[in-house]
């Protein structure tokens, strides 16, 4: 087994782990080359010598996430409003922010005081080590922008067949149920059917979840979370022993 093959047992990867992957680098360096370069010590050289393709997968990389955060933020202000005040225009407006997202976790750089206490987020800035993104998302992203082969695609065909919409046995609702049990992991506060509930609300129009207008169909999202739950007993999360 070569030596890259191990990363693939992530399923959360930093932004400099998942550009350098993209672009056939491993994170952990070249320990063949004379001056190795992995994820620790790539941003520390020159931009003209870090690998090719690097620089602009980070940056597509960077822009999905805030593109995400900002995405989350609105479905939040969204789920907030009353329920007669949730409009189609109000939903569409979402759509566009969605498409050029990539679901992780944004971590801005802040403003710091004199003490180095933090202040404020820099706007459009982002910790690039401390800023994630889901693997099984990552996947998808590429597929969308064209990318079928390289790391993150190392046979033909890898996507399972329920999950890929080219298959004539596709079932929409199978396939969701089965990526936000892949994506909702660690469901916080919430219990895992709200947590899920909440995934595929955001998700529903990538799975045919939404009406003519956009709007998530209440039934059908509970009817993917039901299968993907859990603890269909309900209750508060459980604290693993």
């Amino acid at each position: 087994m070569d030596e890259m093959d191990y990363w693939r047992l992530c399923d959360e990867l930093n932004v400099v782990q998942a550009a350098l992957l993209i672009v056939g680098e491993n994170p952990a360096g070249n320990p063949a080359s004379e001056e190795p370069i992995h994820a620790d010590s790539v941003e520390r050289y020159a931009v003209d010598n870090r690998p090719v393709g690097y620089e602009a997968a980070k940056t597509a990389l960077t822009h999905a996430l805030i593109s995400y955060a900002k995405y989350c933020e609105e479905v939040e202000q969204f789920n907030r409003m009353p329920p007669d005040e949730h409009t189609t225009s109000s939903w569409e407006a979402l759509r566009p922010v969605k498409s050029h997202s990539l679901t992780g976790n944004y971590v801005p750089r802040y403003e710091t005081d004199i003490n180095g206490n933090p202040i404020s987020p820099i706007a459009g800035s982002i910790e690039l080590y401390q800023s994630t993104v889901h693997v099984p998302a990552l996947k998808e992203w590429l597929r969308e922008r064209g990318f079928a082969s390289g790391f993150f695609f190392p046979r033909e065909g890898e996507m399972p067949d329920y999950l890929d919409p080219r298959n004539p046995r596709y079932a929409p609702k199978l396939a969701a149920a089965v990526r936000a049990w892949e994506e909702v992991t660690e469901p916080g506060t919430k219990s895992p059917k709200k947590a899920l509930d909440k995934w595929l609300r955001e998700h529903a129009a990538e799975f045919g979840l939404a009406d003519d207008e956009g709007l998530p169909k209440n039934q059908a999202v509970e009817d993917c979370s039901k299968v993907a739950n859990w603890q269909p007993g309900g209750g508060a999360p459980k604290t693993p022993a």
